[in-house]
């Protein structure tokens, strides 16, 4: 197939729908499914002497879990997770198929889909740079174009930066909403008002050992914010207010955002 010739009428989508009963069709008809609250198309393996690790991630954006099939998807997922114009996902969302130049069909499940505050869609497919093949690189050259035609975006994400990623697993162990505790989170977004230390901050609210869940927590939801891609997070990290999306608009976070 020509990927400047693509048409959604071409591609056939396969997916299994939230009550479990599997669906098949051309993308053409099926791309308004909401593909972010659908089932796996395929299950995770594990087996002994298995090369990559699957898991499932707990989504603070879904409320559930999501899952993964390698280290490298998890991360991902939890960057996804960590975008606050991200309102769901769901992963091995469909199973696009082709005819191929060769007359044989082509399969290819991406990894995830991703749905913004928006409205629109994101697909996924998660693969390092030295691990692309020819075949790999086709299908998903065909899977960008037939996004495309529906107006999905479509992403191929590699390794991300490292210091942006470990930030992010820090902060994604306090994503939790049990962590939240208003009237610290409240105190908190008074004191890095006009920016200031980390850990001189959560000292000025309280004890650290109670205040610093809180603070990375606000991290977390953006309610509060430091440069995770210059260095690791540490005592002395600048905090200041964030940008927090308040009914599709940017607004300053306030002592009510951070409270509800």
């Amino acid at each position: 197939m020509d990927v400047h010739e693509v048409s959604a009428e071409d591609v056939e989508l396969e997916y299994v729908s939230a009550a479990g009963v599997r669906q098949r069709g051309s993308l053409g008809r099926l791309w308004p499914v909401r593909f972010e609250s659908v089932r796996p198309e395929r299950r995770f393996p594990a087996f002994r002497g298995q090369g990559n690790w699957c898991g499932w991630y707990w989504s603070a954006t879904c409320g559930g879990h999501v899952g993964y099939e390698s280290w490298l998807e998890r991360d991902h997922l939890m960057l996804l997770d960590f975008d606050p114009l991200v309102t769901g996902m769901a992963s091995q969302p469909f199973r696009l198929s082709w005819t191929g130049p060769d007359g044989k069909r082509a399969r290819h499940t991406p990894d995830f889909f991703v749905r913004r505050a928006d409205g629109t869609g994101l697909v996924v497919d998660v693969r390092p740079d030295d691990r692309i093949g020819p075949d790999d690189a086709e299908k998903f050259a065909v899977t960008a174009a037939a996004c495309r035609s529906v107006g999905w975006d479509f992403s191929r994400a590699g390794s991300p930066d490292g210091v942006l990623m470990a930030n992010v697993r820090w902060l994604a162990g306090y994503r939790h909403p049990r962590v939240h505790r208003p009237e610290v989170a409240a105190r908190l977004v008074e004191v890095f008002a006009d920016g200031g230390g980390l850990l001189a901050g959560a000292l000025r609210v309280g004890d650290q050992i109670a205040v610093l869940p809180v603070l990375f927590h606000l991290l977390w939801r953006r309610v509060l914010t430091v440069d995770l891609e210059v260095e690791l997070l540490s005592a002395d990290t600048r905090v200041r207010l964030g940008l927090v999306r308040e009914g599709g608009k940017d607004a300053l976070a306030s002592s009510a955002v951070a409270s509800g």
